[in-house]
């Protein structure tokens, strides 16, 4: 049997990563749908037990689905680099740590590859893979997959997007991932082409309400991207792309800023130090944006 969605069905993404959350529901909310996270449900992160992507984000969606009674989208992603047998493939979230310090990892594949073949220019081949499963209660899936591929550059270059994204150049471009703007990126990515695959055989007969982009930059929608961006950031390339950001957010939406002067935003942040436990755990770049981004909407 094959399930229909429909405008103002809400999907649970099964992922407690807030900036592969952000990006899916900026990419479903266009055809009426709404998203909840696995983690403002208080559902609990399986195991990810499955050999390959396609196993794993079926693993997530199915267990999702059954504890929400909801259907649910997860993914499964990862970066594969050729001459490293495909690792860190499965693994890639791993390979940053409990902290998802994903500085450590591109340093940890850098290193890798040269140990074993040296760094020769163009670099190394590689390529990002993404594998999106929908699933319902029932436990019933349907699977998408979508593949970009490239090279890798050491040092990485730019503080856009999350993850290896700085360490990934897509053949055709002169760019990294982590430099193009989002736009950009989201129109050739793995995630993107997955999900292309999922509109056609999902969301073919659902009206496109306008562009994602909108509510991305105005309102809820721009804190809600910040916050993903917050909680993601590794580098001190990010962390200066997110304060340009953080900027523009007081430029386009001075009403959501609590902190109207210097001394009532510098209150915030103290606050937020105040009241966060475990802040010696974060990596440094990441607890800084945090803290700018709580000045920004604390009271």
């Amino acid at each position: 049997m094959s399930y229909v969605l429909a405008p103002g069905m809400q999907l649970v993404v099964a992922s407690h990563n807030a900036g592969k959350v952000w990006e899916i529901k900026q990419l479903i909310a266009p055809f009426g749908l709404d998203a909840i996270s696995a983690g403002e449900l208080d559902l609990p992160e399986p195991e990810e037990t499955e050999t390959t992507f396609r196993g794993n984000a079926a693993l997530k969606a199915v267990a999702a689905a059954k504890a929400s009674g909801r259907p649910a989208l997860a993914d499964d992603s990862g970066l594969e680099v050729a001459c490293l047998g495909g690792a860190p493939g499965i693994y890639s979230a791993r390979w940053a740590g409990p902290q998802k310090d994903f500085a450590i990892a591109m340093r940890k594949v850098a290193e890798e590859v040269t140990q074993r073949h040296g760094w020769a220019a163009p670099g190394p081949r590689a390529n990002f893979t993404c594998a999106l499963c929908l699933a319902w209660p029932d436990g019933e899936t349907e699977l998408f997959e979508g593949r970009v591929d490239g090279v890798l550059v050491w040092p990485a270059r730019g503080g856009q997007g999350f993850g290896y994204d700085p360490m990934f150049q897509p053949d055709g471009e002169d760019q990294t991932f982590g430099e193009m703007e989002p736009a950009r990126k989201h129109s050739m990515s793995h995630r993107a082409r997955a999900f292309e695959l999922f509109r056609a055989e999902k969301l073919a007969g659902l009206a496109v309400a306008g562009e994602s982009s909108a509510s991305a930059t105005t309102g809820a929608g721009a804190y809600e991207g910040l916050a993903a961006a917050a909680a993601n950031l590794s580098t001190a390339d990010e962390l200066a792309t997110f304060i340009a950001n953080l900027r523009g957010d007081l430029k386009d939406n001075p009403d959501s800023w609590k902190s109207a002067d210097l001394d009532a935003y510098l209150k915030a942040i103290g606050s937020f130090i105040e009241d966060s436990p475990n802040l010696e755990v974060e990596p440094r770049w990441r607890l800084i944006a945090k803290a700018l981004l709580a000045g920004s909407r604390r009271a």
